[in-house]
């Protein structure tokens, strides 16, 4: 433990739930100092506020590099982030410096997958559009075929990355009645006999898939995965759904696929960048349902994964186990 006067100085990037707070606060371990805002700390800001940090908490937001790491100096000790990805992080920069790493991973699955679930039905059952149908007087009689969109019994799901989210929306996804649960990645896994996934080369997800949905974390062999040839091998009835980084969609070939009938339709809830402009193309049509990057948004996950990493940045600190620690 710690003395006083002898508190290690920790500095976060932005206001984060009271569960982590109260960790940090109670913990008689650090000084806390912190960009209280619920917007993005500006990057002077955060060059200034890590001068001198033994630890660093911060968001997927934050551009954490050679300047960031640099800047702080050689106190710095523990960077915890408030997620699960880590692509905002210069692992090799901070490996060299020695500095561990925690994140977020397994709590906020649940909530992102159901999130995923939910995205996937609104677009393909044109939630949205039937909600202003409502209220700006387009509905009329009974129609055969108005607002008809596509449903996930008997259909062919696949699954671009299955990991702990990709599973977990497999898992809530099979009681729908779907049919063949194909999905594509580095390897096999042994876990993907739970849904009778089959492990496919991507190609064939993309081209016999019914749904196709973005899982796998944000690397240079997945940025731009979705493009135009990818998208040109889909059937034009798929509904495409991403929940992973904006980046690993090219949303120029996105827009030309829904826009010339490639493929029927397609929910977000990562862009390029975040926020999307809200002029940006992708928002003038119907076909594709935007989301503001919510897949944790729920009260719990939000809270527990604010503890979780707090409880990062301490063991960091004090040179102990991390709960969640980055293994790189």
């Amino acid at each position: 433990m710690q003395t006083a006067g002898k508190l290690m100085k920790v500095f976060l990037t932005r206001r984060i739930p009271q569960e982590g707070m109260k960790i940090l606060s109670t913990g008689g371990v650090c000084e806390v100092s912190l960009w209280d805002s619920d917007e993005p700390v500006p990057r002077a800001e955060l060059l200034k506020g890590v001068q001198g940090a033994h630890g660093l908490l911060c968001l997927l937001s934050d551009k954490i590099d050679a300047e960031v790491l640099d800047a702080a100096g050689p106190n710095l000790k523990v960077i915890s982030t408030l997620s699960v990805g880590y692509d905002h992080l210069a692992l090799d920069e901070i490996k060299k410096r020695g500095i561990r790493v925690g994140y977020t991973p397994d709590v906020l699955t649940d909530a992102t997958a159901e999130l995923t679930v939910a995205l996937l039905l609104a677009t393909a059952r044109r939630l949205p559009e039937g909600v202003e149908e409502v209220k700006n007087g387009g509905w009329s009689s009974w129609k055969p075929l108005w607002l008809c969109g596509y449903g996930l019994s008997g259909s062919t799901v696949g699954v671009i990355g299955l990991g702990r989210i990709g599973m977990a929306i497999a898992q809530r996804l099979m009681p729908f009645g779907v049919k063949r649960l194909l999905y594509s990645g580095r390897t096999a896994k042994a876990h993907a006999a739970e849904v009778n996934g089959e492990f496919v080369p991507l190609d064939t997800l993309v081209s016999e898939s019914d749904f196709i949905v973005v899982s796998c974390s944000l690397t240079p062999e997945t940025q731009g995965l979705c493009d135009k040839a990818f998208f040109s091998k889909m059937k034009n009835t798929a509904v495409f759904v991403n929940s992973s980084r904006g980046a690993v969609v090219n949303q120029e070939d996105l827009y030309e696929a829904l826009t010339s009938g490639q493929i029927a339709a397609a929910g977000l809830d990562v862009t390029t960048p975040e926020p999307l402009p809200t002029n940006h193309p992708l928002l003038t049509l119907k076909n594709c349902v935007v989301l503001p990057h919510i897949g944790s948004a729920t009260y719990s996950t939000r809270g527990i994964m604010a503890a979780l990493s707090a409880n990062n940045l301490l063991g960091g600190l004090q040179g102990t186990d991390m709960p969640s620690e980055l293994t790189f």
